[in-house]
């Protein structure tokens, strides 16, 4: 009876291993790259934006760093005329990347004391739903000056917004119908004790990954 036992348990054993084994074999990587800023292609996934498009006079570039990895996005002297703003935007992706089994988003930055806005696209179902217009949800991001630094973002803490204001409302993004993605600056607001105002502004990227945790 006892060696019956005993191999009905290693029979159990065996059987939680395997089921184990073929669970996370299933599960999708811990780690998804979804921009890897490593080459000039990668400038061609990305559009600028910025207030002077609604008459306003702040200018930004884009570029490849030689030598060094991660993309520099860097903004001329403002001269205030309206609220002051630039961002850069991914282009719209071939249909939904979906980031349902991932719960964070990880950026690794190079920043110059500003506070940054990242701002996640999904498909529109809360901001009048039927028409060309995508929801967004934003958080702030601050990396220390000059020094590289991962930056961990939950989804959780991404708000819903309706052009520049919070909704306040409890409403939850649907992580798999994320449409693009962007990082932009306002001359005023932001993380308290960030840097802030009129003047020229550098952020440096080297990826931005979704991270399951």
């Amino acid at each position: 009876m006892s060696r019956f036992r005993s191999l009905w348990q290693a029979s159990i054993n065996a059987t939680k291993r395997a089921f184990a084994w073929n669970f996370e074999d299933l599960m999708p990587p811990r780690e998804n790259i979804i921009f890897s800023f490593n080459s000039k292609d990668e400038l061609k996934r990305w559009h600028l934006y910025s207030d002077s498009e609604y008459g306003g006079l702040s200018l930004a570039s884009l570029e490849i760093k030689e030598g060094d990895s991660g993309l520099n996005a860097e903004g001329s002297p403002w001269r205030m005329k309206r609220s002051g703003f630039c961002g850069m935007r991914s282009k719209k992706f071939d249909g939904f990347i979906d980031l349902d089994a991932y719960d964070t988003i990880t950026m690794k930055l190079r920043g110059d004391g500003r506070s940054y806005i990242s701002t996640i696209y999904t498909d529109n179902w809360i901001n009048s739903p039927g028409k060309q217009e995508d929801n967004s949800w934003q958080a702030f991001v601050l990396s220390p000056k000059d020094e590289w630094h991962e930056i961990k973002i939950p989804l959780d803490r991404y708000l819903p917004t309706w052009r520049g204001n919070v909704i306040n409302a409890k409403l939850e993004m649907n992580p798999a119908r994320i449409v693009g993605m962007s990082l932009s600056v306002n001359a005023e607001g932001g993380v308290p004790g960030a840097k802030s105002g009129p003047g020229d502004f550098k952020l440096e990227i080297d990826y931005i990954k979704a991270l399951r945790t």
